[in-house]
Parts: C-alpha cells; structure tokens; sequence
C-alpha cells in the first residue's frame, strides 16, 4: 500500500477519534427550543460558542456525580450551588482565560431520563429565564451527561465572550500534552516515508 494512503488512512482515523460529536442531538433539540423561547420574547437567538461548549462539557461530567434532588439543578437556591474546586482546571482544558468568563452563566439541570420537554421548561419556567430572557447573552454552550444538562450562556463583551486565551497565558500547560501528540504524529508521518 502506498504510504501516502496510508497516512492519510491513519489522519482520517485520528481526527474523527479526537474529534468526536454526540450524536443524539438533545443539545441541538435544547438549543432551538431555548432560541425558539427566545424568539417569542422578541430577543436574538443564541449562536454555539465552542469555549462555552467545552466548560459546559467539563461541568456535565463533574455533575454526573450528583443525584438529582430539590436543591440541585434549576431547583437550587442560588448561593448554595456546588463549589467546583476545579474549575480552574476546567478553564484551562477550554484555553478560556477568567477574566472573559464573569458575565457569563452556568445553569446546570438535572432531569431524570433527559425528557425533552422537562429540560427545556426546566430553563424557561425557572429561576434560569431572567438570563434567557436578557439581551446581553449572545452564545451558548449545551453539554449533558447522564440526568444532568448544563448551559452556559456568554456574552459579546470581552467579559463574558469565552474567547480563547492568548498563547503564554493560562492554557499554556494544557497545550503541552497535545505537542507530545503531534512530535508522536510526525514520527510515525516519517517512519511511513522511508
């Protein structure tokens, strides 16, 4: 076999593991009931922003943890949230520095089964529609992990728009572990050459 197909067999393979989508779709069924709510209202729908995707992620599975109950989720009284000791960790995972994150807002959810229609009043119908109802929440990001559904919405301002942190700032031990990947790939690109 010709080492250029092969490499190129092997890329294929590595990008679509690295890169793996859900595939149900219940974060894209949340989003356009959330723009649908939104639309209502008169306000602008909310467009994906993959820096809140990627800590709405890391939330979704620090949450699979938790049961549901009457004080977690939508339920919760604010101020009695869950501390996460990690969510310096989380920010550094998305390359997001802290200071574009403090107008955003993370609401978790904890619906037994993800029943769509639950999910969706459990933003619209509660304490979370003050922020889906506001004007200055432009991007979102969906993420779920067993019961639990966490949006977090972000702002176009530069305090709360999840934009990606420069190089040198605090992402940078994160990036380590990929250029360990690449240095990997580039090996094996050229033991394919000779």
């Amino acid at each position: 076999m010709d080492p250029r197909v092969s490499l190129f067999c092997f890329l294929a393979i590595a990008s679509s593991l690295l890169h793996c989508a859900r595939s149900d779709g219940s974060d894209d069924q949340l989003l356009k009931g959330i723009n649908s709510y939104r639309s209502t209202l008169k306000v602008p729908a909310l467009s994906e922003n993959s820096n809140a995707d990627c800590l709405a992620e890391q939330l979704a599975k620090q949450f699979k943890s938790h049961e549901c109950s009457n004080t977690t989720g939508a339920n919760t009284v604010p101020g009695t949230e869950p501390e996460f000791p990690d969510y310096p960790k989380y920010l550094d995972h998305c390359h997001i520095n802290a200071s574009v994150i403090q107008d955003g807002q993370v609401m978790p959810a904890c619906v037994p089964g993800l029943v769509a229609d639950v999910v969706l009043t459990n933003y619209t119908k509660s304490q979370y529609n003050q922020y889906l109802n506001d004007t200055k929440y432009s991007g979102v990001g969906i993420a779920n992990e067993g019961d639990w559904v966490v949006v977090v919405l972000s702002t176009s301002t530069g305090s709360g728009d999840f934009s990606p942190a420069p190089p040198g700032s605090n992402w940078a031990p994160s990036v380590q572990p990929f250029s360990k990947l690449i240095v990997l790939l580039v090996g094996f690109v050229s033991l394919l050459m000779k």
